[in-house]
């Protein structure tokens, strides 16, 4: 055979050897860390539901990730965990629920350190308040608006604490779509009207981000961070799991689609410029032609726990941690085409899932 510039690649540079021919859990094959972790490193995690699994799945093995908000026991019986993240508790390094885009996380490190006042802070249902940035945090809401107002103050300076420890950065890309308030600009994690506060096209407008708004807000939220802290490092990840539903006017498949293209290309970006920015494939170990479908559930948007116990299994073991890592209603060491299937959602708490109701009406 003539002599190329493909002769001395490894195998898995080529479709056959690195993906018909590996072995379906061989997936940390698909993986090469551009930094080392320890678990002394201090861990903000932040993101879209998918996140979660990646904080969870750190905390169980021991890594010092960060929580600045935790659920305050104040005397009272152990509150059960599931109830906890229910209130957005033991979620994330602060209680802000899901951050489903950049611009989200830009602004919420803005307001943070007081370079931003909300415009639209507070939504009403039923004379009852809401944090417009995490109205399924308290789902019941407040009877006072004074009382959303002064629970946001001690987010915020919890917010503030955490990314100001934080030695590694992990945040989960989810969404493009998001809604904004047309006078200012101010992005939420829902639409209004979906779980508290009334849609109003003069007042809202939906808002599809395209791969330089993505990555610019991003830039600004690393150049901000590291400007308070020049050592920090960045884990950037793509969330695997579709749009439960889209305003693009497109078919959700497509939208799907060109949301997750747009995140991962910006991912490529963030990973090529810098040497502090890490991009772990979670979305590619999780769609993977290899596994034929079989890391999801019938829905086709949840994340089977044996599928996520590969992914975050081959992150940790990357990185020298032998780990058998079990992910709660998974069992160790599966086959993705054995697991249990699911008709419901799994126990992430992710506010886009209640759009899957409005498609019944």
């Amino acid at each position: 055979m003539a002599n190329s510039p493909y002769s001395k690649l490894p195998p898995q540079a080529f479709w056959r050897q690195g993906v018909v021919q590996r072995h379906e859990n061989a997936i940390h094959e698909l993986y090469t860390p551009k930094f080392p972790i320890r678990k002394s490193d201090r861990f903000v995690t932040a993101g879209s539901c998918f996140a979660q699994h990646i904080g969870r799945s750190l905390k169980e093995e021991g890594f010092n990730v960060i929580d600045e908000e935790p659920f305050p026991q104040r005397g009272l019986k152990a509150i059960p965990v599931e109830t906890r993240r229910t209130l957005g508790f033991d979620l994330y390094s602060a209680r802000y629920g899901n951050i489903y885009t950049s611009r989200q996380l830009l602004q919420l490190d803005k307001e943070a350190h007081g370079d931003l006042e909300l415009t639209d802070p507070i939504w009403e249902k039923d004379a009852t308040y809401f944090d417009s940035q995490r109205p399924n945090i308290d789902i019941a809401g407040f009877e006072l608006a004074e009382t959303v107002r002064e629970n946001r103050k001690h987010h915020l300076d919890c917010v503030r604490q955490a990314f100001s420890k934080a030695d590694i950065f992990v945040f989960t890309f989810g969404l493009t779509e998001t809604w904004a308030h047309r006078a200012s600009g101010e992005v939420y994690p829902v639409a209004p009207g979906v779980i508290a506060g009334t849609h109003d096209d003069e007042t809202y407008t939906f808002k599809n981000l395209g791969y330089s708004d993505v990555l610019s807000d991003f830039l600004e939220f690393r150049e901000r961070m590291m400007s308070r802290n020049p050592g920090v490092r960045f884990l950037v990840t793509v969330s695997p799991v579709p749009l439960t539903a889209t305003m693009s006017g497109q078919h959700v498949e497509i939208a799907t689609v060109r949301s997750k293209s747009i995140l991962r290309a910006v991912c490529a970006e963030l990973y090529d410029s810098f040497e502090n920015v890490d991009y772990f494939p979670s979305y590619e170990m999780t769609t993977s032609q290899k596994n034929q479908g079989g890391a999801f559930a019938s829905n086709l948007r949840t994340v089977k726990p044996s599928a996520v116990e590969l992914v975050m299994n081959s992150f940790l073991r990357a990185h020298g941690y032998n780990s058998e890592l079990t992910i709660e209603g998974g069992v160790s060491n599966p086959g993705l085409a054995d697991d249990h299937d699911m008709d419901s959602e799994d126990d992430l708490v992710c506010e886009e899932m209640l759009l899957d109701g409005f498609g019944s009406q």
